[in-house]
């Protein structure tokens, strides 16, 4: 496929999603972390229209001179912009001038692209798609967020349910003890994060091949888990005090059955299904109800091949770090990664909300401790 049709392909795939969003729910923010569906897509605009159309298109006219300010996310080097918290007051631009605008870009970029060669430009348009891809996933986690907390918990589509998915062995993997190498050796694409190879030493270690099921830590509930200030760290102690968390993000209990939100609606809890949507203190805390530990990332990138990974998203018991020999990028694409290193937890693998073609082994997510939005889930090691 060449960078023509991937380039609509993954924009289209963005707007596909978003067709089933009524008007009103475009501009909606109801927490900090999260953004509007309106926001996302125009973000994810600006991004080809500000790295790449403004800076190679000779006499390029920019759509609306004030979606620099509307919509740079977090780019210092570009100037000033909304903070993320005020994303949701914006009801202008309307919904309809955003698509306007996606089409205004996509037409100027794919005339742009028919005549690139530079291997420098094309691997910032590639940037740009991955980018995207991030986004898409971030799309469909805030807008459940959304719709989760929404009074009737209203159905997005009845095809989203996508807390249905069950493990398919029981087994563990033995790891032997040894140097191996981590990070990416490919020619594809991968983020600066992953770059750097270089050695470890691992000791002997074990790794179950299954996912934590919602059974399993249901279990850990009703042996008071919640309860156990011994099971947790203390911030993770001091955060469900201070919350009153009893249970994974959008579980409820209804007369003694346990119910959660998906967005295909309120669905009963499937005790088989592989469990999503808790942060790294919950992780850790029914780890060490087991008897076991979460897996370092070298420890879950040196498994990898022999796991099955891709549901959820795996909390790591590693602080997200620079790699030997990491260095940043000059100016505005430098601060992709790299500031961020700092109060955040790896996690390894993909969710069933990640894009297709936008998950490996050596990929580096990282998000708080306390960040449960995603498609989260646990894998035991000792």
């Amino acid at each position: 496929m060449n960078i023509n049709e991937k380039y609509k392909q993954i924009r289209q795939q963005t707007v596909q999603f978003c067709r089933h969003l009524a008007t009103e729910d475009y501009s909606i923010q109801v927490a900090q972390f999260t953004s509007p569906a309106k926001w996302h897509l125009a973000h994810t605009t600006w991004f080809f229209e500000t790295f790449i159309l403004k800076n190679y298109v000779e006499n390029y006219v920019e759509f609306d001179s004030n979606f620099n300010f509307l919509f740079n996310s977090y780019y210092n080097t570009l100037g000033n912009r909304v903070l993320q918290v005020s994303r949701g007051n914006m009801s202008r631009p309307s919904t309809d001038e955003i698509y306007d605008y996606r089409t205004y870009v996509d037409t100027k970029m794919l005339e742009f692209l028919k005549n690139v060669s530079d291997k420098k430009i094309l691997d910032l348009v590639t940037l740009g798609l991955n980018h995207e891809q991030q986004h898409q996933e971030l799309l469909i986690t805030d807008v459940k967020y959304m719709l989760g907390h929404h009074p009737t918990f209203p159905v997005f589509h009845e095809e989203y349910n996508l807390v249905t998915d069950t493990n398919s062995t029981t087994e563990s993997i033995k790891i032997e003890a040894g140097i191996y190498e981590i990070g990416y050796q490919g020619e594809d694409f991968c983020y600066d994060n992953e770059l750097g190879v270089h050695k470890v030493y691992l000791d002997d270690f074990e790794i179950n091949n299954y996912l934590v099921t919602n059974g399993d830590f249901i279990e850990f509930m009703e042996a008071g888990g919640y309860n156990d200030f011994n099971l947790w760290l203390d911030e993770g102690w001091f955060w469900i005090n201070t919350n009153n968390i009893k249970a994974p993000l959008y579980w409820h209990k209804l007369e003694e059955t346990w119910y959660y939100y998906t967005l295909s609606g309120m669905q009963k809890v499937a005790y088989d299904a592989i469990l999503s949507h808790i942060n790294y203190y919950e992780a850790c805390a029914f780890a060490e109800w087991k008897g076991m530990r979460l897996p370092t990332e070298c420890e879950w990138e040196i498994a990898a091949k022999q796991l099955n990974w891709g549901k959820r998203w795996e909390w790591t018991n590693s602080a997200y770090l620079p790699y030997p020999k990491f260095k940043k990028e000059n100016g505005a694409v430098g601060e992709y990664n790299g500031k961020f290193m700092s109060n955040k937890m790896v996690l390894k693998g993909a969710s069933i909300a990640t894009s297709k073609n936008h998950s490996r082994p050596t990929y580096r997510n990282f998000f708080s401790p306390i960040e449960r939005w995603q498609f989260t889930g646990i894998r035991l090691a000792k």
